[in-house]
């Protein structure tokens, strides 16, 4: 029921859906389309499958002020049609930043055993993606991760473990900032719920963090996401590459992989802020990272 949504959201998916005629579908809608299920119901975002007649879409409602966390919608807009144009994304057919709301198409998803999953596909969707053109967008990591930090609750703010942490990350992302390298559209976000199996081909969903940045950082997502371990690295590096990797290539992975892992420590303490415990366990498996890299 609709009712599983806050009102704001409600709201927004009422705007939204009374603004049908404005969506740029292939064929003309012929009537609104209708509220059918919850798919996801997140702290940053809601998910919403709405149909008219076998048409299906996905309404996305955001949870937060994206401004907040530093999202660029009209980016993510943009990157997702030249994406869907590839074959590589849902297309988008209504965007309102007003409402705060994205459609897309629906597609069903292939269920896909976990022992299955393989680096191979996961490098050629990325590879792909960084070929796609331009955006005038970029991402600043050491601005990302000084942006989440000033909403963190003052506890944990001044943890002397988080302070040590930050002090080794920044340092390291100083060496990579040094490094030289290319930037291109990168999805920044490429998790494994971030991916679809549907008609045979692996799609990539949710393009809010999407920004022109370092094709090393978006493979260290995956990673790290993943968890994948070093033959299936070298895998995934040799697909992306098409060729075997270069030790200097495959060392940045695990750089990169603690910053990562650092922005993703700070996204839970911003949208979780109530529980200090969880805080905790995924700042000691911070430490771990950089000790890993920097000892």
């Amino acid at each position: 029921m609709v009712a599983e949504l806050p009102e704001p959201a409600r709201l927004s998916l009422a705007g939204t859906l009374a603004q049908w005629r404005q969506w740029s579908t292939p064929a003309p809608l012929t009537a609104a389309p209708r509220y059918q299920r919850l798919l996801a119901n997140g702290q940053s975002n809601h998910s919403v499958l709405v149909a008219t007649g076998d048409t299906r879409f996905v309404v996305r409602i955001d949870g937060v002020d994206p401004r907040r966390l530093g999202l660029n919608r009209a980016a993510e807009w943009r990157a997702q049609q030249q994406a869907s144009a590839r074959h590589l994304a849902p297309a988008p057919r209504y965007f309102n930043p007003e409402l705060g709301s994205l459609v897309s198409d629906y597609l069903p998803p292939e269920t896909v055993v976990e022992g299955e999953r393989a680096p191979e596909p996961v490098a050629r969707l990325l590879r792909a993606i960084h070929r796609l053109p331009p955006l005038r967008h970029r991402l600043d990591l050491r601005s990302r991760l000084q942006r989440y930090e000033r909403f963190l609750p003052a506890g944990q703010a001044a943890e002397p473990r988080w302070q040590s942490s930050r002090d080794r990350v920044l340092a390291v992302l100083a060496e990579l900032e040094a490094a030289p390298g290319q930037r291109v559209l990168c999805h920044n976000d490429l998790l494994a719920s971030n991916r679809l199996q549907s008609g045979g081909n692996l799609w990539a969903i949710d393009w809010e963090y999407c920004a022109m940045g370092s094709p090393w950082f978006d493979l260290a997502v995956v990673v790290e996401g993943d968890g994948l371990d070093a033959d299936q690295v070298t895998r995934l590096l040799a697909t992306y590459l098409e060729r075997e990797p270069r030790s200097m290539e495959t060392s940045r992975l695990p750089l990169s992989g603690c910053v990562y892992r650092c922005l993703e420590l700070l996204w839970y303490g911003v949208q979780a802020p109530q529980d200090p415990h969880g805080w905790g366990r995924r700042l000691t498996g911070l430490q771990a990272r950089v000790a890993a890299v920097t000892d």
